[in-house]
């Protein structure tokens, strides 16, 4: 068992912030890839969800929403049997979110070299808020489905926010961090 010494503290800080870092990250990657993978059967699952919702009683509970996905889930028929390329833009979609998931591998393993991944990941979860009350208006969703694709920025902001402050006090504190996630500290002569 290794005994911290006063010398240590840095080095077992540095170790203790990457850990939270990269945990964070791991939140956000896997959040991307659900969502990635999860829009690939969009038909499917909103089937699946309107068949809850009106088996289950819900559909009486929550009456707005069950039109809305018995809406969306029509439409999804409608357009998988007679214009099925449109799925591709789905597809695409799906694809983007585990794109976006790779990219964060970079601060996964080197945060501070990084941390620029980090940031934009930042101005991602702004532009979602925009995005979706600008095109959900113009694609006539209702408020409550843009609040929930708002939703997603804002819980990403929470880890990436986390990450960013913790990234930024590894830096400043001249830790360096490593792959295999051990520290070693670099201090300035001069």
């Amino acid at each position: 068992m290794e005994v911290e010494t006063p010398d240590s503290y840095p080095a077992a800080l540095g170790r203790r912030r990457a850990l939270v870092i990269r945990v964070c990250l791991v939140i956000v990657i896997v959040g991307l890839v659900v969502s990635g993978v999860t829009a690939f059967p969009l038909r499917e699952e909103l089937s699946l969800g309107r068949d809850i919702l009106n088996n289950t009683g819900l559909s009486a509970t929550f009456p707005d929403v069950a039109f809305w996905v018995q809406r969306v889930a029509e439409g999804l028929d409608v357009t998988g049997n007679d214009y099925p390329f449109l799925a591709y833009g789905t597809d695409w979609l799906a694809f983007a979110h585990l794109a976006i998931a790779v990219a964060f591998i970079g601060p996964l393993i080197d945060p501070v070299r990084n941390v620029w991944v980090t940031i934009w990941g930042l101005i991602m979860c702004a532009g979602i808020v925009p995005l979706a009350v600008i095109a959900g208006a113009i694609r006539g969703l209702p408020i409550g489905w843009q609040l929930i694709d708002i939703s997603f920025g804002v819980v990403a902001a929470v880890p990436l926010t986390i990450a960013l402050v913790l990234t930024r006090r590894l830096e400043r504190s001249n830790v360096v961090t490593a792959v295999g996630g051990t520290a070693s500290v670099h201090h300035s002569h001069g």
